[in-house]
Parts: C-alpha cells; sequence; structure tokens
C-alpha cells in the first residue's frame, strides 16, 4: 500500500483554526452569530463583505463542501465560539455529488445532526433553504432544480415541526425555469452582489426575531 505523505485535511479544519483560537481568548458577546455552510456562505463575505463587517458576525464557510464535511466541523466551527445563533445553509453540493452520490436522507440526517449538537449546547439555530438551481458549472447535465425544492420541503417541514426558524431564500430568488436568475447570479449557482442583498434583509430579520426570544 502507498504511504501519503501528507494527512489528509478532509473536513478542512485547519481553515479557521488560527482565527477560531482569537474568538475563544476574547470577551464573549452574548449576540455572537456564526453563518456556517459551503461557498454561498463563503463567498458573502467576498461580494458584499460590508454585511459581516458591518454586524461583526462570524463567516465560516468553505467552497465546495458538503454536509458530511460541515459536520464534521461543527463542533470547531461553531460550537467551539460560543455563539449565540447559527445560520447553516448546506446541500447543494450533496446534490451535486461533490464526495460522492448523497440520498436526500443523507443530507437530512447530517443537517438534522448538527441541529442537535446546536440545541446541545444551547445555540439557537436558523435552517435556510437551498438557493435556486437548474444546472452546475462544475457537474453539468444533473438538472437539479426539483432536487432543491424536494429538499427545501422537507427543511421547511422539519423545521416547523421542531420550532426552529426557517428561512427561504429559494422563493425570494427563483426564476420561471426554477433556477437562480443572471441579475443575482453569473453562473446560475452563486450569488453575486446583488443576490446577497436579496438574502441579507431575510436572513437579518430572522437573526433579530431569534435572538430576542428567549
Amino acid at each position: 500500500m502507498e504511504k501519503r505523505n501528507k494527512v489528509q485535511d478532509w473536513p478542512n479544519l485547519n481553515k479557521y483554526q488560527k482565527a477560531n483560537s482569537i474568538f475563544q481568548n476574547s470577551v464573549l458577546n452574548d449576540k455572537r452569530v456564526v453563518f456556517l455552510g459551503d461557498s454561498i456562505t463563503e463567498f458573502w463575505s467576498r461580494e458584499a463583505p460590508e454585511y459581516f463587517e458591518n454586524h461583526h458576525y462570524i463567516n465560516r464557510g468553505i467552497s465546495g463542501q458538503t454536509s458530511p464535511q460541515l459536520l464534521l466541523r461543527f463542533r470547531a466551527d461553531v460550537i467551539a465560539l460560543k455563539p449565540s445563533l447559527v445560520v447553516i445553509l448546506a446541500g447543494v453540493n450533496d446534490i451535486a455529488g461533490n464526495t460522492g452520490p448523497s440520498t436526500l436522507e443523507m443530507i437530512t440526517d447530517n443537517l438534522f445532526s448538527m441541529v442537535d449538537l446546536a440545541k446541545a449546547h444551547h445555540i439557537k439555530v436558523i435552517l435556510c433553504s437551498i438557493l435556486p438551481a437548474n444546472d452546475f458549472i462544475w457537474q453539468p447535465n444533473q438538472e437539479p432544480a426539483n432536487t432543491i425544492i424536494e429538499l427545501n420541503t422537507l427543511l421547511s417541514s422539519y423545521a416547523t415541526a421542531n420550532e426552529i426558524t426557517f428561512v427561504d431564500y429559494h422563493t425570494a430568488m427563483t426564476d420561471d425555469k426554477k433556477g437562480l436568475p443572471l441579475a443575482y447570479s453569473k453562473d446560475g449557482v452563486h450569488p453575486n452582489k446583488a443576490g446577497y442583498e436579496i438574502m441579507a434583509p431575510l436572513i437579518e430579520k430572522a437573526i433579530q426575531n431569534a435572538l430576542a426570544t428567549q
């Protein structure tokens, strides 16, 4: 068996390790909010950085990641930061098959496990719908639009049943082909600044409501 020269950090725990240590040693903010997700979360700080800067929210998105990777780093990138609230947006890369085939049950199992971990550590949760997409530029011809809608329905039903805040980006951003319009995205998957400007007031209202409740 060939030996690997470098141990693979599959969930990419190293990415935010140094930044996390700074937060862990800083004065705790009772309104601390962490955003956990994939590229749609990570790139928000690039396309519309003022949103995170003005609100002092913590962005823990990593491009390309799937729900099992997010689950593996949930303790390091969320729980260890001791936030009051976590915003979870994930699942589209699972549908694309970034880390292998995934059923909807596999995706929801991972997402709901994150919710369970958050609740166990007295962290409030906002669960977000996946954004619309009718094709993936890196994994084309999968026709994911209806699968995304089906997953969002499962997430919304779970959130209602478990009294979790659900933010529906999909309805606010979809076009007549069940995709993400060019006005909000260059590639039909990742929002541009205009896309994030649609998302920001939706999530901000949910955050403020969640933080205001006991």
